[in-house]
C-alpha cells in the first residue's frame, strides 16, 4: 500500500534472532498475527514508522518502531511477544499545507473537563486524563524525555487514559511521530 508521499512502507517481523525464522510482513495495520508468528525475536524496518502491540487488535504494551534493523528485540528492550502492528503514516507537505501542523488538546480530567492544553510540538506534563487528538499522529511517554512505556495516539477522542491503552494518565513527554521519520 502507497503512501501519501509515494513510498511503500513495510515492516518485517521475524520469530528469531538476526532475521531468522518464520516471518510476517506488513504494510498496513495487523490487528492480529499470533496465528503466524508464536514470537518476534528481530524485527526490519525497511520504510515508515510502525506501533508494535504485546496483544492482538492493539492492546497492551506499545513499542515505537521507525525505519532500521532490529536483530535482537530483548536485549534492545522490547517485548518478543508482539501480536499486531499499526503503521503511522507519514505527514505529506500536500497535508500540512491544507490541514496545518499536528495539533492534540490534553484535558486534566475525563470526559473532555478541566484546565485543558493544546499542543503543536512538544509537551512535558505531569497528568493527563482525556484528550482530543485534532490533527497527526502522537507517541505520548509515561516518563520525561520520550522514556517509558509509549502510547500511540490517533485522530480521536480519549475520554479516559484507558482507552489510549494506558493504566494511569501519567505523562511524561509528548512528540508527533512524524517528527521521528
Amino acid at each position: 500500500m502507497p503512501n501519501c508521499l509515494g513510498r511503500h512502507l513495510e515492516i518485517t517481523l521475524f520469530e528469531d534472532r538476526n532475521f531468522q525464522g518464520r516471518s510476517v510482513e506488513c504494510s498496513s495495520d495487523r490487528p492480529d498475527f499470533q496465528s503466524q508468528l508464536s514470537r518476534c525475536n528481530s524485527v526490519r524496518v525497511e520504510s515508515g514508522c510502525f506501533m508494535l502491540y504485546e496483544r492482538p487488535n492493539f492492546q497492551g504494551q506499545q513499542f515505537f518502531l521507525k525505519r532500521g534493523d532490529y536483530p535482537d528485540m530483548q536485549s534492545e528492550g522490547f517485548s518478543t511477544s508482539i501480536k499486531s502492528c499499526r503503521m503511522i503514516p507519514p505527514v505529506s507537505s500536500h497535508t500540512r499545507e491544507y490541514r496545518g501542523t499536528s495539533r492534540i488538546t490534553l484535558f486534566e480530567d475525563r470526559n473532555f473537563q478541566g484546565r485543558s492544553v493544546e499542543f503543536m510540538d512538544q509537551l512535558r506534563s505531569p497528568e493527563m486524563l482525556s484528550c482530543s487528538v485534532l490533527d497527526g499522529h502522537w507517541i505520548l511517554y509515561e516518563l520525561p524525555n520520550y522514556r517509558g512505556r509509549q502510547y500511540l495516539l490517533r485522530p480521536g477522542e480519549y475520554r479516559r487514559f484507558s482507552e489510549w491503552g494506558s493504566m494511569s494518565g501519567k505523562v511524561g513527554s509528548l512528540r508527533r511521530a512524524t517528527d521521528l521519520y
